[in-house]
């Protein structure tokens, strides 16, 4: 994978921002395989294309592009909010690719891919309407919250600077393609924010008690349910049951 940009491709732009957009929607298009099934390459939707930027001709997923020349923080921006929740409730939701770049380089520095299952309403946030004085006045857009979403829901393919080994990123891509059967959107939400709570432990075994500490905040975010530590021991059978989670004993588990 070679990961400096084609700068030839934008010569004819004269505004930075669309030199970016198509220098890296053409390193996308040349460098990147898909990292479902490690098809060489991917092919480019027509500009505009509601669905998505790219698409893998073998096993038909769809890729959404974000680029940016320094690092995404905490939030993505997206498109229009209500356009977003309907097509978290469909199966219209591209995955993701955030690639961030040395702008004086004209070089890849990271690039990850969100899969579509990891895209929740919980980690939507509603921006402000454009004033009334804009052009698309009362235009609502929206943010992904970067950091509500679990690590294993963030397959590198590029980090810092240094491409990820293929077969590593293949299955990094599996392993939570378990997520997917979770048919209805609120329950996969469960899901994911268990799955985040895990990661702040820090350690590989746990035990129920090490995860009910989170109850509370796990309670503010569900506010509705008054059966959060029955919801997180169900959660950790779904884990359980895909295989992301070895059960002990005891009230032990190992993530796998």
């Amino acid at each position: 994978m070679v990961l400096s940009f084609d700068k030839s491709v934008a010569a004819e732009y004269k505004s930075p921002a669309q030199q970016a957009r198509v220098m890296t929607e053409s390193w996308v298009g040349s460098q990147v395989y898909c990292p479902s099934c490690g098809q060489g390459s991917l092919n480019k939707y027509p500009n505009n294309t509601p669905v998505g930027d790219f698409f893998c001709s073998k096993c038909s997923e769809q890729f959404e592009l974000k680029a940016k020349h320094d690092t995404f923080g905490t939030k993505i921006v997206d498109g229009e909010y209500r356009t977003m929740l309907r097509r978290l409730r469909s199966s219209e939701v591209p995955n993701l690719f955030a690639l961030n770049y040395d702008r004086t380089q004209g070089r890849v520095q990271n690039l990850f891919v969100i899969p579509s299952q990891f895209f929740v309403p919980e980690i939507i946030q509603r921006r402000k309407p454009l004033a009334h004085t804009a052009r698309r006045a009362g235009w609502t857009g929206c943010n992904i919250l970067f950091n509500r979403i679990p690590r294993a829901g963030r397959v590198s393919l590029v980090s810092n600077g240094i491409a990820v080994n293929k077969p590593t990123v293949l299955a990094a891509w599996k392993r939570t393609l378990f997520l997917r059967n979770q048919t209805h959107v609120e329950m996969r939400g469960w899901a994911l924010d268990v799955m985040r709570y895990l990661e702040k432990l820090k350690n590989s075994e746990f035990t129920l008690a090490d995860i009910y500490r989170f109850e509370q905040e796990l309670q503010k975010i569900h506010p509705n349910n008054r059966h959060i530590k029955a919801k997180i021991r169900q959660q950790l059978q779904v884990l359980r049951d895909a295989g992301y989670l070895e059960f002990q004993g005891h009230g032990s588990y190992r993530v796998v």
